[in-house]
C-alpha cells in the first residue's frame, strides 16, 4: 500500500474541481497502471474506505469533488496502449483513462501516436492507418485539457455532439476495476442485457446479475444517470456512470475519418426569436452540420466589453451592435461543392427567418476558423473570469450554470421560460452553448449572494418545468454531487432508489463515488450501514 500517501496540505487542490466546489480526503494515490489500481482499491475494500476517482478535475458537476475517505487520481495513467482495425475497418485506439484530449487530438493530427510497448500487430495497423485518410475523434467538449475518462464518466459532448452524438456511441471497449478490485472487460456488441436484467462475468470468476432501473429516459441530449433500455449493450451502462459503478482503467475509442473540408459560419440576428426560428429551420436543411451553437445577447455583451477592456481579448473580432444574437454552424463536408450547397441552404434559412445572409462571418481557412473558435471560447472564459473577480467581494458567489436540453418542438417554450424567470427574478445572466441540440448553458452571473441564492431557486424551478418539457436535466456534464437534487426531480425517489439499488449490487459498501447522484445517507440506508432510512433522500445541490 505504499502507492497510498496522506493529503497534506501540498496536495489540497486535489480536493477542488472546476465547478470551483472544495472536498476533504484523507489519502490520495496516483496510480501508473491498472494493477496498482487494483492494489488501492483490495486495500480500501476491506474497511469501506469512500473512493472519489479523479483525472484532470475539469468537470463542471463536482464529481472528482471527494467527500472524505480516499483520491484515486488517474493522471499519471496516460499512456497509448494499442490499435487495432475493426472488421468493418474502423480504427480502435486503446489509451488509458489520463490520456488528455488536446494530445490525443494533436497526435492524431500529426501521426505522432506515441508507441512505446506496442506489439508488432498494433504497429502494423499504426502503419495502414497513416497511409490513409487522416483520423480523428469527434467529442468535442470545451475544456481540452479533459481527460478521457472523465469524458466516459460524465458522457461528455460539446459543440460537435450534433453531428457526431456525444462519447458513448465512440466507445467500443473498457475495462473497469469494481469496488473490490474484481474486472470487468466489455466490448461493444458481446453483452446485452434481457430486457432490464444485465447478467456479467468477472475476470474473477464471479456471475453477477444485475436489475436495471425501470425509467424511460428522455429522447433528448442526455447525461442524468445511468442509461438503461431494454436490451442494452452493457459497456452503456458505465459510460456517464459518474465513477459510482467502478473505476475505468482503459477505454477503446472507435475513430473516424477527418472531414476534407470544414467551414465555419457565423449567422447574426437583430432578435433572438429570428435566431430561434432560423435554427429551427435549418436544422432540417443542412446535411453535413457537425455543430450548431448559440450565443445570446449577454454573452455577445460581455465579448464586446473584453474587446474593449482586455489586451488579451484584443484580437477578437467587432460585433456590430445593432446584433442581438448569434448562432454559429460548422459543417463538415467531403468537398467544397458539398460544403457551398449547405452554405446556400444556410443563407436560404436566414431568409426565412427575416435575417440577411450578408450578415455573417465564412471561415473557410485554418487560420479564419482558429478566429471563430477563440471567439466561441471566449464566451465562457470570460464569464469564470467575471465570476472570479466577483468573488473576491463575497466569496460565497460561485458560477451558476445550466446544462438542460428539451426535445426540439420546445425549443422556444424552454427559451421564453428562462427569459421570463429571468426578468422576473432580476438577475444577470449570459447563455450560449447547443442550440442545435435544444440545450444551451444559461449562466446566472450573482452580483452578491443575494443573486446567488436567486439563481441557485431559479435552476430548481427549471428543471422540474424542463422535465414537465420531456427534457434532461443534465445533457452533458453528468450529474456529480451539484445536481443530484435535480436528478430526484427528473425521475422521482423510487427510480432514484433502483439507481441506488443497481450501485449497491455492484458496490456493496457504496464506496465508489461518494455523494455522486445519490446522498449519502439513502446509500448507505440501502446498504444497511445506517439505522434511519429515508434520511436525506432528496439528495440536495452543493454550492
Amino acid at each position: 500500500m505504499t502507492l497510498i500517501k496522506p493529503l497534506g496540505p501540498e496536495l489540497e487542490e486535489y480536493v477542488r474541481d472546476e465547478s470551483r466546489t472544495v472536498g476533504e480526503a484523507e489519502t490520495i494515490s496516483f496510480p501508473t497502471g491498472e494493477d496498482e489500481v487494483r492494489d488501492v482499491l483490495r486495500g480500501l475494500h476491506a474497511a469501506s474506505v469512500p473512493v472519489t476517482v479523479q483525472g484532470a478535475r475539469t468537470g463542471l458537476a463536482a464529481g472528482a469533488v471527494p467527500h472524505g475517505g480516499h483520491v484515486l487520481n488517474l493522471s499519471r495513467m496516460d499512456k497509448v496502449l494499442g490499435l487495432r482495425r475493426d472488421e468493418d475497418g474502423t480504427y480502435c485506439l486503446r489509451v488509458q483513462p489520463g490520456v488528455v484530449l488536446a494530445n490525443l487530438r494533436k497526435a492524431l493530427a500529426n501521426k505522432a501516436v506515441p508507441t512505446a510497448g506496442w506489439a508488432d500487430e498494433d504497429l502494423r495497423v499504426l502503419d495502414e492507418m497513416h497511409a490513409g485518410p487522416e483520423q480523428f475523434f469527434p467529442t468535442d467538449p470545451t475544456e481540452t485539457s479533459a481527460c478521457i475518462g472523465g469524458m466516459v464518466a460524465c458522457n461528455a459532448s460539446g459543440a460537435r455532439s450534433y453531428g457526431y452524438g456525444p462519447v458513448r456511441p465512440h466507445v467500443s471497449a473498457l475495462r473497469v476495476v469494481l469496488a473490490d478490485g474484481d474486472v470487468v472487460a466489455l466490448r461493444r456488441g458481446q453483452v446485452h442485457a434481457c430486457g432490464r436484467t444485465l447478467r456479467l462475468s468477472t475476470e474473477g470468476g464471479r456471475e453477477l446479475s444485475l436489475d436495471l432501473p425501470t425509467y424511460a429516459m428522455p429522447a433528448t441530449k442526455n447525461a442524468s444517470g445511468y442509461y438503461v433500455a431494454d436490451d442494452m449493450d452493457a459497456l452503456d451502462l458505465f459510460v456517464g456512470s459518474d465513477g459510482t459503478l467502478g473505476v475505468v482503467t482503459e477505454v477503446e475509442l472507435a475513430l473516424m475519418a477527418a472531414p476534407a473540408v470544414v467551414w465555419g459560419v457565423s449567422c447574426f440576428f437583430e432578435s433572438e426569436k429570428a435566431a430561434l426560428d432560423f435554427t429551427v429551420a435549418v436544422r432540417p436543411a443542412l446535411g453535413h452540420a457537425a455543430a450548431v451553437e448559440y450565443f445570446d445577447a449577454g454573452a455577445l455583451s460581455i465579448l464586446r466589453a473584453q474587446r474593449r477592456n482586455s489586451a488579451a481579448f484584443a484580437s477578437l473580432p467587432a460585433v456590430d451592435e445593432r446584433f442581438a444574437c448569434c448562432v454559429y454552424v460548422e459543417l463538415d463536408c467531403a468537398d467544397e461543392d458539398e460544403a457551398a450547397a449547405e452554405l446556400f441552404a444556410i443563407g436560404d434559412a436566414m431568409a426565412a427567418a427575416g435575417a440577411s445572409e450578408a450578415d455573417t462571418w465564412v471561415a473557410r481557412t485554418d487560420v479564419d476558423r482558429e478566429c471563430q473558435r477563440f471567439f466561441r471560447h471566449a464566451v465562457p472564459e470570460s464569464v469564470n473570469m467575471l465570476i472570479d473577480e466577483r468573488r473576491r467581494t463575497d466569496p460565497a458567489i460561485t458560477k451558476l450554470g445550466s446544462d438542460m436540453s428539451v426535445p426540439d418542438e420546445r425549443l422556444h417554450d424552454v427559451i421564453d421560460l428562462y427569459r421570463s424567470t429571468l426578468a422576473e427574478a432580476g438577475l444577470e445572466s449570459a447563455a450560449w452553448g447547443h442550440i442545435g441540440n435544444n440545450h444551451l448553458h444559461v449562466n446566472v452571473l450573482p452580483r452578491d449572494s443575494a443573486d446567488f441564492a436567486a439563481g441557485k431557486e431559479l435552476f430548481s424551478r427549471w428543471a422540474a418545468e424542463v422535465t414537465r418539457m420531456g427534457g434532461a436535466v443534465s445533457a452533458e456534464h453528468g450529474v456529480g454531487k451539484i445536481k443530484r437534487g435535480f436528478l430526484e426531480t427528473m425521475y422521482g425517489l423510487e427510480h432514484i432508489r433502483e439507481m441506488a439499488r443497481l450501485k449497491l449490487e455492484l458496490d456493496p459498501a457504496g464506496q465508489l463515488g461518494r455523494g455522486n447522484l445519490f446522498g449519502e445517507e439513502l446509500l448507505d440506508a440501502m446498504a444497511g450501514l445506517s439505522a434511519e432510512p429515508g434520511l436525506d433522500e432528496k439528495g440536495g445541490e452543493c454550492a
